[in-house]
């Protein structure tokens, strides 16, 4: 999906890492969210709540999901899930566009 139709954006943005990482929360009419950002070449270690898909939009990352001892490369086109209360880490080779959805079950 390219285009988000019908929804609303809270104006105030997400930032993390002293401004490297970067995003918008859009609100969906049947109460799911989305968070559209970027981020800039770096290692960056987030925690969820909820369970996640990561989709890259555009860029180059390494992603080190829970549990695992090695990094996988995910590139435009590319997704990660990430489970709930969990930490993982990414380290950004190229600038990155993403699209992060917050899954319920």
């Amino acid at each position: 999906m390219t285009q988000f139709d019908n929804v609303s954006v809270i104006q105030a943005g997400n930032t993390y890492f002293d401004g490297k990482v970067n995003s918008r929360t859009v609100l969906f009419a049947d109460g799911t969210k989305k968070t559209l950002g970027f981020m800039q070449p770096g290692e960056y270690q987030f925690g969820t709540a909820q369970r996640e898909l990561m989709e890259i939009i555009a860029g180059d990352l390494l992603v080190r999901l829970p549990g695992e001892d090695s990094w996988a490369k995910v590139s435009s086109g590319g997704q990660f899930e990430v489970p709930a209360d969990s930490q993982f880490s990414v380290r950004v080779e190229t600038v990155t566009d993403y699209c992060c959805s917050y899954l319920t079950d």
